[in-house]
């Protein structure tokens, strides 16, 4: 009976609150004496309670959702940046009963011919998101109030997930210490902004990289923001994506396409952009595209930044616009995080770092709503670094040499414009540096030149404007064509006169790999000829260190920071090596499609394979990479207060500066490529192909220019040991690969023989020190298994130069 009668009340209770729900004006019952924010939404904030109730007068509408980090971390590693873009989601609200979902629609996969029974049929053979779920506390007509509260105030960015895979800590949301950030907590017409303080707690075992920016690893302040976006209209037209064109893009399965089409469908990203006058070969836009610089970037930064992203202007008057791309300053009470602005953020880490560009991205069509790019704060400084090291510019009773501050701010212009490129929906172009640096949307490495004095030029370190290629990759995703024009054979020619001009393009997965096979397409790198080109980079370097001294760091500068500004100039060479690399056993290609007339495959010359190999043994050679005696001894130990950093060279001799030790990551570094088990296995195959160029030539080579190369003296003599120790390790571990191809494996083991004959010669040598360097490979050769090359000392971290290309970054 008991039981019965609670029933009976519970029962009670729900219709009593349903009709309570129901009853008219029960809305404005409820948000009564509450602040009200009209717009898209319209929602109440609730004083008393901290709460905020929201209106939803749009259910089965779909709208965008998006969340993002207005507020970070400030640690590089871990990622959590300040203005951070999250996903972006085509949602919509469902009331159902007393509740009402958050479900978004899976857009991967469509039936676009306007069949209801097959959009249907797709619809219910894939799984869709439920978001959320909200308890409806008023209602009036087809409007509802729920309380967002739980929904706004949770981990929608996962902090907690990216500071756990980076293995920094257990933490997690404390709701006590969590509320709402007011200020950027807005509405609009047409979208709807919440923003709130998050705490995050723990900190038990928080990692060095927390501790670095945290005042307190107890617990983690951040500021998440939610945008409720209205979608575009309809009237934008998707543009289909070309391999050739250098766009991202979206793409999804469409079910109702006929069975001699292809079922994927790819549209690029773009912004949205119309000539008044289509027909006119140049026009005005019916609305241009506008971005806003952050005015938290102080001068002199902040020109540079207007400068370089006003590039683009160029780029659109290219492709027959007038006045359609402008850059203005961030209005000083706009909010960067509203979709409203495509902003460039200047944003501080305590670790220099990659900087990128992302977009708010309508997902059914690829229309770009908001650009939204990131600048790293510290990267201008790591340029002005470089510039120190190379010009050595800090004679007593002189001014600093001016071209350090003009190479550091050309580089800030050439960064704009890359990144902003990226939020215009553009790709990375790793093959313009082989075409007179046609884009902008290549990694640039200063380009420093040696006068016919001998004396370091930085007048042309960085290229200043559009490239070629960025003017094309513009007029194929923005030309607005006239009517009766054939959009896909206009498109089409474009990229075919393109190609005839010589203008390549290769993107990132074909230029990151260390053990890539294209021979143009590298990050970082310069000129027409790779191996050319790294004999130069050597050449400058060489006379960088010949002046290297006291100069090279301000008066009153502890000498211990000499090596602060030495590692990036030691390491001068180090992309153009990785570039080098991919010659040897390199193939030619491009991303050709049928009939267009490009190259589709094309093994590179033994000839240019062979001079790639001997300028990367250059490098190996005891006196590129030993230090001559003048620097090691101007370089002591850091003093007490200035801790060493990952910026440094790696050492195994305690707190003083260890010559060796940077000698064996920089040898390392290019046999790592050398020995790639992907270069390997296609040396392999192309001399199975027709090439007297093959694996066997190779590590022949380089066995000559190390182990059996005259032995050196002195500190040069201590470098050929540690790199013939290091061609053991590679050969060993080479041998042992179980990823390697069994050819691979079975030509490294040969050589490991045929090596170990020449050990056992060395070994009876009456010299004591080549006696002991050849017993212990000769030690070495009976654990082949414990031959790891990643156990080696480190190089500092390089990329990005100028400085961790995501949507896109660099």
């Amino acid at each position: 009976m008991r039981k019965t009668l609670l029933s009976f009340l519970l029962l009670l209770s729900t219709i009593i609150q349903l009709s309570a729900q129901n009853k008219p004006n029960a809305i404005a019952t409820k948000t009564a004496g509450l602040q009200k924010f009209a717009g898209y939404f319209p929602f109440y904030w609730d004083e008393a309670t901290g709460k905020i109730l929201l209106e939803i007068d749009k259910l089965d509408k779909q709208f965008l959702y998006v969340s993002s980090l207005p507020a970070g971390l400030g640690s590089n590693d871990i990622g959590l940046d300040r203005g951070q873009l999250g996903g972006t989601h085509v949602v919509y609200f469902q009331k159902v009963g007393p509740k009402v979902l958050l479900i978004e629609p899976n857009q991967g996969y469509r039936a676009m011919n306007g069949n209801p029974a097959e959009e249907q049929a797709v619809a219910q053979s894939f799984a869709q998101s439920t978001l959320w779920g909200f308890k409806v506390e008023a209602t009036d007509g087809k409007t509802v109030l729920v309380d967002a509260t739980d929904f706004l105030l949770r981990d929608a960015h996962d902090v907690v997930g990216s500071i756990k895979r980076a293995r920094q800590g257990s933490y997690r949301l404390d709701a006590s210490r969590s509320a709402f950030y007011l200020p950027r907590t807005k509405n609009f017409p047409q979208n709807t902004e919440f923003e709130a303080s998050l705490t995050f707690v723990g900190g038990d075992d928080a990692g060095n990289l927390v501790r670095e920016v945290a005042p307190s690893t107890e617990a983690l302040t951040l500021r998440q923001h939610h945008s409720f976006i209205q979608l575009p209209d309809t009237n934008y037209t998707p543009r289909a994506m070309d391999p050739r064109a250098g766009y991202f893009g979206i793409e999804y399965m469409d079910y109702s396409t006929p069975i001699d089409e292809s079922i994927v469908k790819r549209y690029i990203a773009r912004h949205r952009l119309q000539k008044k006058n289509p027909g006119a070969a140049v026009s005005e836009a019916v609305k241009p595209i506008v971005y806003y610089v952050d005015h938290a970037a102080p001068e002199p930064i902040r020109s540079a930044l207007l400068d370089g992203a006003r590039w683009w202007a160029q780029a659109f008057e290219a492709a027959g616009y007038k006045d359609a791309f402008k850059v203005e300053i961030l209005p000083v009470d706009a909010d960067p995080m509203d979709v409203r602005y495509n902003v460039i953020q200047w944003v501080h880490r305590s670790t220099r770092g990659w900087s990128y560009g992302a977009s708010v991205t309508d997902p059914r069509t690829g229309e770009i709503l908001k650009g939204h790019v990131s600048l790293g704060s510290l990267r201008v400084r790591q340029d002005y670094l470089i510039a120190e090291g190379l010009l050595a510019p800090y004679e007593e009773g002189r001014p600093a040499n001016p071209e350090m501050m003009k190479m550091a701010l050309a580089r800030l212009r050439q960064l704009s414009a890359h990144e902003l490129g990226h939020t215009l929906g553009i790709m990375h172009n790793y093959a313009a540096s082989v075409s007179n640096r046609a884009s902008v949307m290549d990694y640039p490495h200063p380009t420093v030149k040696l006068t016919s004095e001998g004396k370091i030029d930085l007048s042309d370190a960085y290229a200043v404007g559009m490239g070629d290629w960025d003017k094309l990759a513009v007029t194929y995703g923005y030309q607005d064509f006239a009517k009766g024009v054939n959009e896909k054979q206009a498109l089409d020619q474009l990229l075919r006169t393109g190609h005839q001009r010589g203008l390549q393009f290769i993107s990132d997965r074909d230029a990151r790999s260390p053990g890539g096979a294209h021979p143009q397409a590298h990050l970082w790198d310069n000129g027409a000829n790779a191996s050319d080109e790294l004999r130069h980079v050597l050449n400058v370097r060489e006379k960088a260190l010949q002046q290297f001294g006291l100069n090279n760091i301000k008066p009153g500068v502890p000498m211990a920071m000499l090596e602060d500004v030495l590692v990036p100039i030691y390491n001068y060479h180090r992309y153009q090596v990785e570039s080098v690399a991919k010659v040897v056993g390199g193939v030619n290609y491009t991303y050709a499609s049928k009939g267009d007339g490009q190259l589709v495959t094309q093994k590179v010359p033994e000839a240019e394979q062979q001079k790639a190999l001997e300028a990367l043994l250059e490098t190996l050679q005891p006196k590129v990479l030993t230090l001559p005696e003048n620097i090691i001894a101007l370089i002591p130990p850091r003093p007490a207060g200035w801790s060493p950093t990952r910026e440094l060279f790696d050492k195994r001799t305690g707190l003083t500066f260890d010559p060796l030790a940077a000698a064996e990551a920089s040898a390392d570094f290019t046999l790592s490529f050398l020995f790639h088990p992907e270069r390997a296995a296609r040396l392999v195959e192309l001399k199975a192909r027709g090439s007297k160029l093959g694996l066997e030539e190779v590590m022949d080579q380089i066995l000559e220019a190390t182990w059996k190369a005259k032995q050196q003296d002195g500190l040069q003599g201590q470098t050929q040991f540690l790199t013939q120790q290091l061609v053991l390790t590679h050969l060993l571990a080479l041998s042992q690969n179980d990823n390697a191809a069994y050819s691979v494996r079975a030509m490294a083991t040969l050589k490991v023989k045929e090596l170990e004959k020449h050990l056992k010669k060395l070994s009876k040598s009456n010299d004591d020190a080549v006696k002991a360097n050849a017993l212990l490979a000769l030690n070495r050769l009976d654990q082949p298994s414990n031959a790891k090359p990643q156990l080696h000392k480190d190089l500092p971290p390089g990329a990005p130069i100028g400085s961790l290309e995501v949507l896109s970054c660099e």
